[in-house]
């Protein structure tokens, strides 16, 4: 235990298609690679386990090739929490600190934060993070860091991100029983951010969404902190779900042709391709026209889009998106969804790709490993934190880094 809890760190993302266990080393440089393994996701769907023994089996799977190639156990892990349970909240608290001016402690700055998070919460839901959005001293607003500065009154504008108890607790029992202690959670996109976002990005005001398999997940930051976040109950398994109805194959069948042949713009697919595809039972398996593919997967790509927009039209968050749209996530790699996300969302769009650590796999630098990748660069900055400030802000701000990271 005490190599992997001093020099090694391990984050698990449990994802509705893959699950990922990705090991790094802490070295004066920094985060270095150290191994991975990766096996076909069972028993979990749109970030909650339904299959309690499938699930353990498949984090099992891949901790054990993760360990093969980094010579080295996993003991413990820092997991991701995803899905349509997600919410946010914005809230605000202050304490006074007398009639005069007083120096702002940890102690202050504390008790201002468990204002704010003082709010009820229905019995069923555990808050993930607390992200300070700003300080305000005595009306003046803006303030990243109190400490040690005067005031007579602090503030505290903070998003608040809730899970459901029993989601994220069946996601940490999965972990446990693959013989895995579960150091840390952290929302999925918060950490795929950490790992694709630039930071003129982040100060302007972006929106990340991180197309996964079962959902997709929205976060939004402003002037460096968390606005808002949020989920779309679609990702790339109903894609292939309407391929696999669409074409009469099974969705195994369906899930090959998304990705080899798959567009997401009619118009980008030659007139007169055809495509083999498999047929249900023992019929033979037929050539059908590729444009037919592309007329299945655009509606259902149109209709991510609109409902990512009006989403956030709702919430008043649109016009914050300044700086526009990024892509994450493996659906994000569907040919053609950058156009259509461009021509639904009228905002500049971009694709990611998650920064590299030292010694890592090509193979690895891709949208749909963002996820696992941000997670170790969030434990890497939650440690330099623990040990520059002691846990400065506490355990209940844990995130603090993570939102205003470059």
């Amino acid at each position: 235990m005490g190599n992997q809890q001093g020099s090694f760190l391990t984050a698990i993302d449990i994802g509705s298609a893959k699950t990922c266990a990705f090991m790094a080393e802490f070295t004066e440089a920094g985060l270095r690679y150290r191994g991975h393994g990766i096996a076909e996701s069972r028993g979990s769907r749109k970030g909650v386990i339904v299959e309690l023994d499938k699930a353990v089996a498949s984090i099992q799977k891949a901790v054990e090739a993760a360990e093969d190639v980094a010579g080295a156990p996993v003991e413990h892990a820092i997991i991701g929490i995803g899905g349509a349970h997600i919410r946010g909240v914005n809230t605000h608290g202050g304490i006074s600190l007398g009639t005069r001016p007083h120096e702002i402690g940890r102690d202050e700055i504390k008790q201002a934060v468990e204002r704010a998070r003082a709010i009820p919460l229905p019995a069923d839901r555990e808050i993930l993070h607390l992200l300070p959005q700003e300080f305000i001293l005595d009306e003046q607003a803006g303030i990243h860091d109190p400490l040690g500065m005067m005031a007579a009154r602090l503030e505290v504008r903070v998003h608040m991100v809730t899970a459901a108890t029993s989601a994220t607790q069946n996601v940490i029992t999965a972990v446990n029983k693959a013989g895995v202690h579960v150091d840390d959670t952290v929302f999925e996109p918060l950490a795929a951010a950490d790992s694709v976002l630039r930071s003129d990005e982040r100060e302007l005001g972006v929106c990340l969404a991180d197309i996964g398999a079962g959902s997709t997940e929205l976060i939004i930051f402003q002037q460096g902190a968390v606005a808002w976040t949020g989920v779309i109950p679609v990702g790339g398994d109903h894609f292939t779900s309407d391929l696999s109805v669409g074409l009469c194959t099974p969705l195994s069948e369906a899930e090959k042709i998304k990705k080899i042949f798959g567009n997401a713009i009619v118009t980008l697919i030659p007139e007169g391709n055809e495509v083999e595809v498999p047929s249900v039972g023992d019929r033979p398996s037929r050539l059908m026209p590729q444009r037919l593919i592309a007329e299945i997967l655009e509606p259902r790509a149109r209709e991510l889009f609109e409902m990512m927009r009006d989403t956030l039209r709702q919430s008043g968050m649109f016009d914050m998106c300044i700086a526009g749209m990024v892509l994450t996530g493996g659906a994000s790699r569907l040919p053609g969804i950058f156009d259509v996300a461009e021509s639904v969302l009228r905002r500049s769009v971009r694709l990611s790709w998650p920064a590299p650590l030292a010694k890592m796999p090509s193979t690895l630098s891709e949208p749909e490993f963002a996820t696992v990748l941000g997670m170790a660069n969030y434990g890497h900055r939650a440690r330099i934190a623990r040990g520059q400030q002691e846990d400065r802000w506490g355990t209940r701000l844990k995130a603090l880094l993570v939102g205003k990271g470059a």
